[in-house]
């Protein structure tokens, strides 16, 4: 990886519509799959903004992801994956994971996981959800993935960490409703 002193993309011609979606802004997830007790054994995470929940029975999830990534991969040939909402603390791990900061000895080894039966567990994510995937398609330069929701935990949502434009966004301080 090489670290630019300037915006990689300045001299490009402004996209319309990835301006448009930037100014949708999300919050920040951070999708783990992967079997076996550590990282080596074949664990991989992608840090995701562009995801859904869709109520019903049963829940699901969607996302887009990077149909190029390891996590791709992984979520193709386990069929599982954890969905953890980061908190602003996380900022410097969803970089690691979005391959846009250094991650020495690899992203899982910046923060504490645990092995789960849908794959690696962030220990201190505010909140996470363990799914199954149902199906993904491949839609404009990503892939669309519908995941069906096995299991939520949800823990105190006090700093969550939130894109928009291109950044990272703190909301104002306190609980959120």
């Amino acid at each position: 990886m090489t670290i630019h002193t300037t915006h990689p993309f300045a001299d490009a011609e402004p996209d319309p519509l990835r301006r448009f979606r930037g100014r949708l802004g999300g919050a920040v997830t951070l999708w783990t799959s992967g079997t076996g007790p550590t990282a080596g054994d074949g664990w991989a995470g992608l840090t995701v903004s562009s995801v859904m929940v869709a109520h019903g029975e049963p829940a699901r999830v969607l996302a887009l992801v990077d149909p190029d990534s390891d996590l791709a991969d992984a979520l193709a040939d386990t069929g599982r994956a954890v969905v953890h909402l980061l908190a602003w603390e996380h900022r410097d791990l969803a970089e690691a994971f979005a391959g846009t900061a250094p991650a020495p000895g690899g992203p899982f080894r910046q923060a504490a996981f645990e092995p789960t039966a849908w794959g690696p567990r962030l220990l201190d994510a505010p909140a996470h959800a363990g799914v199954v995937l149902e199906s993904a398609t491949e839609v404009g330069w990503s892939r669309l993935v519908t995941c069906v929701v096995e299991e939520v935990v949800l823990g105190e949502d006090v700093d969550p960490l939130v894109h928009r434009r291109g950044r990272y966004v703190r909301p104002p301080a306190g609980p959120l409703v």
